[in-house]
């Protein structure tokens, strides 16, 4: 597992817990890693999980699908973001599925392990329960911001909440969205032919400049209408 410390760094669960600490800490967790493929899931809606995984390499979409098996995105996790946190702490059963968006590797860790001392009296128990805390609230504060997104009235309002937050993230006009046509649709609920066709109205607009997931939002303030 040494050669996935610099993701460990990187994710916030780690925050204030110091490198030499990192191998006591995944034998006290109990880690294991593990591999999936391209569109094979990580957990299936129903499940109960008992521990949490991050992300090392690759992604994952955490998705939601009807009876009929229709899909949609919640959400995408990156490397260093956490998979299934919340229902490990509540010990109950998954709403949503988590897919893998491409080829991935996952670290899971018991999460009674997080939430409880040991024995040993580890030191980073505390860090570690602080700081999934915080991404739990985190996550809820996503959550309410993807809200905005999908209560917008059309779907020309939708795309513009979404890409006016994207910027504002990116700190500018220009940035990358993490999906493609059809992820983009699935995560902000609306049909992908109507989706295409807005973006190409907003482009004739000149309202943005969009290849593939590459974005820019141009002019001054944007038609909403």
């Amino acid at each position: 597992m040494i050669k996935n410390y610099q993701i460990l760094r990187n994710c916030l669960l780690f925050t204030g817990i110091d490198e030499s600490s990192y191998k006591p800490m995944l034998d006290c967790l109990s880690a294991r890693q593990k591999k999936f493929s391209k569109n094979s899931f990580v957990f299936m809606a129903g499940e109960k999980t008992e521990s949490l995984g991050v992300v090392l390499t690759g992604a994952v979409h955490v998705i939601r699908e009807d009876y009929w098996g229709k899909r949609k995105i919640v959400s995408r996790i990156d490397p260093g973001g956490l998979v299934g946190e919340a229902f490990a702490c509540a010990g109950a059963e998954l709403p949503v599925s988590v897919m893998a968006a491409e080829d991935c590797e996952i670290m899971f860790l018991k999460c009674s392990r997080i939430l409880t001392v040991c024995s040993q009296v580890c030191g980073f128990h505390t860090e570690l329960n602080r700081n999934l805390s915080l991404l739990l609230a985190q996550r809820n504060i996503e959550l309410i911001q993807k809200m905005e997104y999908i209560t917008q009235t059309t779907t020309r309002e939708k795309l513009l909440a979404y890409l006016s937050e994207q910027a504002r993230a990116a700190g500018g006009n220009k940035f990358d969205i993490p999906f493609d046509r059809g992820e983009l649709a699935d995560f902000l609920s609306v049909e992908r032919s109507a989706m295409s066709a807005e973006l190409s109205k907003m482009r004739r607009d000149r309202l943005i400049i969009c290849r593939k997931n590459h974005f820019e939002l141009t002019g001054s303030k944007m038609d909403r209408n």
